[in-house]
């Protein structure tokens, strides 16, 4: 609920948001990095009387996060481990009978599909496959499961040199690519080849592959009742990487392995679900206009008649994730709003009703939107619960009580002081609209003192912040800052026609709404207007860099994987054929005006701030050059200056905790080099 806005950009009043309460415990410290836990993927029986999930932690030794499985019982909330936690386990998926549950898992060194019998307790590894196998899916009777996996398709290279000996000490051969999509943050340069749906025996087997051809195909797998055919979506068309956005549905007879499309409009349609009856298929997506959001909505097809009505078009919202309730009369749909997940009951007919809210929490390091649920047939819910406190604990809900299954950080909170998160709202000085925005404040704070003040931006830029715990910008707020965060235009949560703000035009009056923000939380009254500091990751880099080439107000800049140079970053990031076609009015050299007046580097002659640069070297969404040219340009108007590269790192930089740990170390390192010393 919001505070009501007084007259001016700024609002009087606090809204504690999940608050821990006192505590005598220190301020986090960096490696309780390694105290974290949270839960992720949670999958409720079909009868609602127990939720798996995977309980992630993070390894020291092997400085990684790792899964195991554990299961709640629904009636008792005892909580029990089902299998170790060394092996790294995800994607747990009962059998129709519930007898059974499916996973994958490191165990062998590799991902392999697993089986439990949840009566003996016996495991097995039931394949061997060459690549990581996803969206394992059973076939209605348990006999079959249905699966993606990536497929090599050898690439000759076109060019054979003669005269190589048997023993030789010749150079590796070159690398010949000639594909649109040949690279990928996170995975580096691809391999040749698509991923393509398997079938497998339930008790093992040799894998069966039904799709062909040099398209990718999978997510989500349905399956028809009597088991011949299920649906899918794939992006099957001649262009398909210049219509990156363009998939279908599409029908998969098993007997003889025949494609029917099923949908044909210029847009995504994906996440196909049969209702329980058979009547409905129910996916997501949207007519594509080419705009840089668009958001998901959620559709059903009459499988008789061929209709299609869009179940959720009032709704102004991206619909992330639904369920068929066990009738078939109605839905239930996950999405944000306001900067909160909640999960509705979206009747086929009539009116929804919000269910739950606060679904979240699995982001940990920022306050990203996010999570995930599962629905019994008794329309009991198991989601994630975010928590401005504590990364996402197991929530439960049936029949409009909600109960916390989880206290995974109890033991964290009680040691640990962690820092209140508040919210506030702010009207903007552009338009008058208005910025939803929270304040972590650090231990003890004492409202009648003088704090420094970070402004963290969230990337995206169409992505949004919320009241989620997260890790590195508590750990700001533990070494004595005020941590400001918000959603200004472009964020999502706030409907299509507030993300579009920003539709060619980023950055500009999101920049506006930043200083709004800034303002109004020195209004408060315990901000050190000349303690300012700035940061932000990706979008929020590239923010951050234009901020310093449009203001000396604040005292030091970290910006963390930002692009700098838009032209160079459309021909350079793994996207390119995305960004190109939807977040520019024409291709860079087309219009070379357009994509410098919105790039940091055209501002880099008022730059003051002493400014650091944080980016992975392993890259390629927004690749270290972007950084390169920033620090060039820095060293040589003689501006201070510092490049962080962080090596093997990809755009993600805190997955590995190490690096979780060092990025905030870092940016406090270089904020705490130029604040005042009392």
């Amino acid at each position: 609920m919001k505070n009501k806005l007084h007259s001016g950009v700024f609002v009087a009043g606090f809204v504690a948001v999940c608050s821990f309460g006192a505590t005598a415990g220190q301020p986090l410290q960096y490696e309780d990095v390694f105290q974290l836990e949270y839960v992720s993927e949670p999958q409720i029986k079909a009868d609602g009387s127990a939720v798996v999930f995977v309980r992630n932690r993070f390894d020291q030794v092997l400085d990684k996060r790792i899964g195991s499985l554990w299961l709640s019982d629904t009636k008792t909330g005892q909580l029990r481990p089902l299998l170790a936690e060394t092996d790294d386990i995800s994607s747990p998926v009962w059998s129709p009978d519930g007898k059974k549950l499916a996973y994958i898992s490191m165990a062998s060194g590799k991902p392999q599909i697993h089986l439990r019998w949840m009566d003996s307790g016996q495991t097995v590894q039931i394949s061997h496959l060459p690549n990581a196998p996803s969206g394992v899916s059973w076939s209605p009777d348990g006999q079959w499961l249905a699966f993606s996996m990536f497929t090599a398709k050898k690439a000759a290279n076109p060019v054979q040199l003669p005269g190589k000996p048997e023993q030789n000490d010749w150079a590796k051969p070159p690398i010949y690519i000639d594909t649109m999509q040949y690279r990928a943050d996170g995975r580096g340069y691809l391999a040749s080849g698509y991923r393509q749906i398997y079938l497998m025996p339930a008790e093992g087997g040799t894998p069966v592959q039904l799709t062909q051809g040099d398209f990718d195909h999978g997510g989500e797998i349905s399956w028809q009742a009597d088991g011949k055919a299920f649906y899918f979506s794939a992006n099957r068309q001649s262009d398909k990487r210049l219509q990156a956005q363009n998939s279908e549905i599409y029908q998969l007879t098993i007997a003889d392995k025949q494609l029917k499309q099923i949908t044909d409009r210029f847009g995504p349609d994906h996440s196909p679900t049969l209702s329980p009856d058979g009547k409905w298929l129910a996916y997501l997506g949207y007519d594509d206009k080419k705009l840089a959001y668009q958001a998901d909505q959620l559709y059903l097809r009459n499988l008789k008649s061929g209709e299609v009505k869009a179940l959720t078009a009032d709704l102004d919202r991206a619909v992330d994730s639904y369920a068929w309730a066990a009738d078939s009369d109605a839905l239930y749909i996950q999405y944000d709003d306001a900067a909160e997940g909640k999960i509705a009951l979206q009747p086929v007919s009539g009116k929804r009703k919000v269910l739950v809210q606060q679904v979240g929490g699995t982001s940990y390091s920022r306050p990203y939107t996010g999570g995930s649920f599962s629905v019994a047939d008794n329309g009991a819910l198991a989601y994630t619960k975010m928590s401005a406190q504590a990364p996402a604990e197991l929530g439960y809900y049936k029949g409009g009580e909600v109960r916390l299954l989880t206290g995974l950080n109890k033991d964290l909170q009680l040691a640990r002081d962690i820092g209140e998160v508040e919210e506030f709202w702010v009207k903007s000085s552009v338009d008058q609209r208005e910025i939803q925005s929270w304040l972590i404040l650090p231990p003890d704070f004492d409202p009648s003192k003088k704090y420094p003040l970070i402004l963290e931006i969230h990337g995206g830029p169409h992505t949004a912040y919320g009241p989620v715990f997260a890790m590195e910008l508590q750990l700001m707020a533990a070494q004595g800052y005020v941590v400001l965060y918000s959603n200004p235009r472009g964020s999502t949560s706030y409907g299509m026609e507030f993300a579009n703000l920003i539709h060619h035009n980023f950055p500009s009056q999101d920049y506006n709404d930043l200083m709004d923000t800034v303002d109004a939380t020195i209004a408060k009254g315990f901000i050190d207007p000349e303690q300012l500091f700035v940061t932000g990751g990706s979008g929020g880099g590239l923010l951050t860099s234009w901020i310093v080439g449009h203001t000396d107000r604040f005292k030091a800049a970290v910006a963390v994987n930002p692009v700098i140079n838009w032209f160079s970053f459309v021909l350079n990031a793994d996207m390119y054929n995305y960004f190109s076609q939807y977040w520019f009015p024409a291709m860079p050299w087309e219009n070379p005006q357009h994509y410098l007046k919105h790039s940091p580097i055209s501002y880099v002659g008022n730059v003051k701030t002493p400014t650091m640069l944080i980016t992975g070297e392993a890259d390629h969404r927004t690749p270290i050059s972007e950084t390169e040219q920033f620090y060039q340009a820095l060293q040589l108007r003689g501006v201070e200056t510092a490049m962080v590269r962080i090596p093997g790192a990809s755009h993600g930089i805190h997955i590995r905790p190490s690096n979780l740990m060092a990025k905030p170390a870092y940016i406090t390192y270089w904020f705490n080099k130029y604040k005042s010393k009392d």
